[in-house]
């Protein structure tokens, strides 16, 4: 089959790799331009156009595929292509119908929930924040609303009781390569079965923002844990400690200890322990002080002494 990947960040990569390794026929890539990174601020190639180059694979990245001269070559080289399916994962540009109507058979996008729960840009971020116990990828057939077109095959996992976000991008990252295969070979066999969306059970999974950084500590030890495991590492679960702020990258419930504290108050200085609104602690395990360096809490602990009694806000 002759396949446009469309698809930009980390998440992308294993699956157009394994496209790549199963011998389809990867006609061209589309890709998010190349953006200033480092403290240099030099033009960084996005990792999926860094794949398709290794591989000899025609690269393009236009700035809209919806207006202007730039659209208009893309859908160009779309047609010329004769695509039987476009494949898109974590592309990051809304796709036109035009180009829907590009392939010959489907075009397809790989999504990082079980739809159709948790639509949007930060699913797997979403997932952890609101304490899923359970979450997977579905393929689905794209159409003109976001995340919204007919299921076709999904595959679920388990999240970790500690498990952050960023831990959870990288599996489900693997397991979108291993369900986009499989939904290919269903393509290839002709026993696609679309499904709609239930409406009903559907919920949006919008982008992370620097307002949602803040710890709350009135809330449960649960729900600020999962605040701290949703967000790390960006853009990070945060707290203020002697009039600077802290970040919080990692945590863990203390089970079977509880304190009648203030909500915030350091009940065990030697291990970063804090109660939290509901009378249960929580233990930050990593963390970084302003204008330091990210570090396990026992080696910051060493540094510096934090006394017992001491309120986080």
């Amino acid at each position: 089959m002759n396949i446009i990947f469309m698809g930009t960040p980390d998440f992308a990569v294993p699956c157009l790799k394994a496209l790549i390794d199963s011998g389809e026929n990867v006609t061209a890539v589309f890709t998010q331009p190349d953006k200033p990174k480092g403290r240099g601020y030099k033009l960084a190639p996005p990792p999926v156009k860094e794949v398709a180059l290794t591989h000899n694979i025609p690269v393009y990245q236009p700035l809209s595929l919806k207006k202007g001269e730039d659209a208009e070559l893309a859908l160009k080289v779309i047609n010329e292509l004769s695509p039987d399916l476009i494949i898109v994962v974590a592309y990051g540009k809304i796709l036109p119908k035009a180009v829907l109507d590009a392939p010959k058979y489907y075009c397809i996008n790989v999504h990082a929930s079980l739809l159709p729960k948790y639509r949007g840009a930060g699913p797997i971020q979403w997932s952890v924040l609101n304490g899923e116990k359970i979450t997977g990828v579905t393929t689905m057939l794209m159409a003109e609303g976001i995340d919204t077109g007919d299921m076709l095959l999904s595959k679920s996992l388990e999240i970790g009781e500690n498990e952050t976000a960023s831990e959870l991008h990288d599996r489900l990252s693997v397991l979108g390569a291993e369900t986009l295969l499989d939904t290919v070979k269903a393509v290839k066999l002709g026993s696609v079965t679309p499904i709609p969306q239930n409406e009903s059970e559907s919920c949006h999974a919008p982008m992370l923002t620097k307002a949602m950084c803040p710890i709350d500590f009135s809330k449960t030890a649960q729900e600020i844990h999962n605040q701290i495991r949703g967000l790390s590492s960006y853009p990070c679960a945060s707290a203020i400690l002697d009039g600077k702020r802290l970040k919080i990258y990692r945590s863990e419930i203390v089970k079977n200890l509880r304190s009648d504290k203030l909500p915030g108050t350091i009940v065990q200085s030697k291990d970063f322990t804090v109660v939290c609104g509901d009378g249960a602690c929580i233990r930050f395990t990593e963390i970084q002080a302003e204008g330091g360096k990210r570090m396990s809490a026992e080696d910051y602990l060493r540094g510096r002494s934090v006394s017992e009694d001491t309120v986080l806000v």
